[in-house]
């Protein structure tokens, strides 16, 4: 069983790995001028940053 500081990397690298695939399907929901998707990948992307974001603050405290 992996270390404590070692499961919240693994948790900011699948936060990270999500959130580069929400900005690629973005991409593609914009050039479809889908915007009901490109507005839930936007809510999506946001969640997922910020855990991350919150990840990371505990692996450098």
């Amino acid at each position: 069983m992996p270390a404590a500081l070692a499961m919240v990397r693994e948790l900011v690298e699948g936060h990270e790995a999500v959130a580069r695939t929400i900005r690629t399907v973005f991409t593609i929901a914009d050039e479809a001028n889908d915007q009901p998707t490109a507005d839930l990948l936007t809510q999506r992307l946001q969640i997922h940053e910020k855990t991350a974001w919150m990840l990371r603050s505990l692996l450098e405290g």
